[in-house]
């Protein structure tokens, strides 16, 4: 499927070494803020407190934010937890607290707001919710119903009730992070096999290069600015991954096509054009999914924002690898026509005496 169609070729490979010089100054960059400032690690990884609150109303999140953050101790996780009356909260290890004081500094923050008469009147509300609950079904009338949701209403986000509260260890964190890093390492190694058999080992080589490249620039901005590095971040990286070779073998299969018709080309030639034809192709593709990851970046709230954030960066590395990475350490690795097109072996004529 394609929107339009590009009658000249563009020559991408006559830029690839100002583009690959950018990609290992940036790369090195990465590396660097990996090495030197490391990764700001979510609770999984690290260890920290795990809360369950509940409350009387649909829970204000955002409010719930609001007053943990003046806490100051650093990235946290506020989410909805099967209802959107309980709502699990996650906190970072803090030197000095146990899990059960960071709870009840939690708690005290939560429940600051409502003056002796409302901490009151929260009491009468559960008291009174448990007595209405009770009631056989018949004998619950509309306009006790009604008051009841109408000072749920009222008192919405003060009536709070802790229900559980757990210490996640590090020994939890450092089993998540070797799996993780088992997983990336085993998703290298079948990528590679795979080009290898399909295409040709120039191609899986550059094709790897260009996905490390993709994942340690992402991780790599995550160091830089600070992000908070959570699971959902590590799926969201090998998510790119594959991602990624999934363009690069695009490109490649192109290529191989164009080397079959374009006898008398060069392999730049032949490159530039295979990357040419595949504009259309990217566009409506990776535009597609861009729309989705923005989406979910800007409406997602913070469950989702830095999962979203690390897929919209993985997918706009990716297409630039595939192109000025992969394309280009092909090339230099010399890839030629004899590599993918085979010869036909012609038969010897037998001389007849």
């Amino acid at each position: 499927m394609e929107f339009f169609r590009i009658r000249r070729t563009i020559p991408f490979m006559r830029y690839s070494l100002y583009f690959n010089a950018a990609s290992a100054v940036t790369f090195l960059i990465a590396v660097a803020f990996l090495i030197i400032r490391g990764l700001n690690l979510s609770i999984e990884f690290t260890g920290g407190t795990v809360m369950e609150m509940s409350y009387r109303a649909p829970a204000d999140l955002e409010k719930i934010r609001t007053a943990i953050s003046r806490l100051g101790w650093g990235d946290f996780q506020v989410q909805s937890f099967g209802t959107s009356s309980d709502v699990l909260i996650r906190l970072p290890a803090r030197p000095g607290f146990s899990s059960g004081q960071q709870a009840e500094v939690v708690m005290a923050a939560l429940t600051a707001q409502p003056s002796p008469g409302e901490a009151a009147d929260c009491a009468a509300l559960h008291s009174a919710y448990a007595d209405f609950v009770k009631q056989p079904q018949a004998q619950r009338t509309s306009q006790a119903s009604q008051a009841l949701a109408a000072q749920q209403r009222e008192l919405a986000g003060r009536c709070t009730e802790m229900r559980r509260v757990e210490f996640v260890g590090p020994q939890v964190g450092s089993e998540l992070a070797y799996d993780g890093a088992l997983a990336l390492l085993c998703v290298c190694i079948g990528i590679m096999l795979y080009l290898a058999l399909r295409f040709e080992w120039k191609f899986s080589v550059a094709a790897i290069i260009a996905n490390l490249h993709d994942v340690v620039l992402v991780i790599g901005m995550f160091s830089i600015f600070h992000w908070e590095f959570s699971l959902p971040v590590l799926a969201a990286v090998l998510a790119v991954l594959g991602y990624s070779v999934n363009e690069s073998v695009i490109i490649f299969d192109r290529v191989r096509e164009h080397f079959r018709t374009m006898r008398k080309a060069t392999a730049t030639e032949v490159i530039d054009s295979a990357i040419t034809a595949t504009i259309s192709r990217t566009i409506i593709t990776h535009g597609c999914t861009l729309m989705m990851t923005v989406t979910m970046l800007l409406f997602g709230g913070p469950a989702l924002h830095f999962f979203a954030l690390a897929l919209t960066l993985g997918i706009c590395f990716g297409v630039y690898s595939s192109v000025f990475v992969a394309a280009a350490i092909a090339r230099y690795l010399g890839v030629r026509r004899e590599d993918l097109v085979k010869p036909v072996k012609k038969e010897e004529q037998q001389l007849v005496p």
